[in-house]
């Protein structure tokens, strides 16, 4: 049996656990108060992160996104990539839109209303790291460590100023997937895709369980609430959707209903995108003997989202000061990569679509050397 070491409330672990249940794959889910969390599991990544997955064997994997791609390997079937290309392009821009790019609205109402919802935080994060029965050990542990993570927003670029430019971001997100939803069940049509786990990282753990977002998203977008629990059942069936087929949507298809997603995509995390892009191919212009291997972090620290410096850009009316994201704009160059490659007429489709939508300039990104991930970090290839 696979063991998912996450946490309830965790970013990330609501991606992958939804993922292992539309997939039917046998799981435990442990915590890491758990013994062999300390003893066995940390010593082998080397820095405290979750989720992790165990597999059967002793392999040990993390990062989300390297945890599905190595079940798809194992278990190719059902398979969450959608087969034809504009849709797997897609799939894979919105997996790792919600993956990288919407940790600051998750983050943000999370954080900014801490005293609103204090007491569900400080159980969650209680259950990191206290085990047994006292409920206000638990609290007061919880709290303790929610000092650390708090100390988030700066970096992510949220502040006074930036604020209402994030809620408002999000809200009209919020209100493009609830049209959607309310027409399809998931985001490719009548079965989950990367695309829907994707999202569910940032749309579950925080948005949709935290007591404040998740009161705003049932109350603006109660489609979009209602695909969060759609997406922690085995079944795809959904009595509402009783006459949608469990399949992509057909001929490669992308519907309109998700084209103001994929707009509001390249509008808000493109001009992030663009200013990364430009901030770490400086980095690599300027550092041309470091070799094969070198961590992707000027701290040279062992982190799952590493940093090079500060960057800013301006968006929605105002300036945004954030810590760059290597790890978020290596994913997008992949995927960028990889729509590039594609030929004849769904090519000129893919073309037509981000053109229409606007993200003909950040679909061009590209680094100046290659990065990979290896060793539980992001590396110079």
């Amino acid at each position: 049996m696979l063991t998912l070491w996450g946490l309830p409330h965790s970013f990330y672990t609501g991606k992958v656990r939804s993922y292992l249940i539309k997939k039917g794959l046998p799981f435990r889910e442990l915590h890491p108060t758990h013994p062999r969390f300390q003893s066995e599991i940390l010593p082998k990544v080397r820095h405290f992160v979750v989720p992790i997955l165990e597999t059967e064997d002793g392999g040990v994997f993390q990062d989300s996104s390297d945890i599905i791609n190595e079940l798809e390997r194992l278990y190719p079937e059902p398979c969450v990539v959608p087969p034809t290309p504009v849709q797997r392009t897609v799939a894979n821009l919105l997996e790792v839109f919600g993956s990288e790019g919407l940790i600051a609205p998750g983050m943000h109402y999370r954080w900014s209303y801490r005293a609103e919802q204090e007491r569900y935080l400080s159980a969650e994060f209680g259950r990191i790291v206290h085990h047994g029965p006292d409920r206000e050990a638990r609290h007061a542990a919880g709290a303790e460590l929610m000092a650390y993570f708090n100390n988030f927003l700066p970096g992510l670029g949220v502040n006074d100023e930036t604020i209402p430019a994030v809620e408002t971001a999000y809200e009209e997100l919020l209100e493009a997937l609830d049209v959607h939803f309310m027409q399809h069940p998931f985001l490719m049509g009548g079965r989950p895709s990367l695309a829907d786990f994707g999202l569910m990282a940032p749309l579950y753990g925080h948005l949709a369980c935290d007591p404040v977002p998740a009161t705003i998203m049932k109350i603006r977008a109660p489609n979009v609430h209602r695909w969060t629990e759609r997406m922690n059942k085995q079944t795809n069936f959904d009595g509402e959707f009783f006459d949608t087929a469990q399949e992509w949507f057909p001929d490669d298809q992308i519907p309109p209903t998700l084209e103001p997603v994929l707009r509001l995509l390249f509008q808000d995390w493109g001009s992030q995108l663009l200013a990364d892009a430009h901030y770490v191919n400086a980095w690599i212009q300027s550092n041309p003997d470091l070799p094969a291997g070198t961590m992707v972090s000027v701290e040279d620290e062992r982190k799952v989202h590493p940093t090079l410096g500060l960057i800013e850009y301006p968006w929605r009316g105002v300036t945004v000061q954030r810590a760059s994201q290597p790890h978020g704009l290596w994913r997008f160059e992949q995927l960028a990569a990889a729509a590039k490659d594609l030929q004849g007429d769904a090519g000129q489709r893919f073309a037509d679509l981000v053109e229409r939508l606007g993200g003909s300039q950040v679909m061009q990104i590209e680094l100046q050397r290659p990065m990979a991930r290896e060793d539980y970090v992001l590396v110079l290839a």
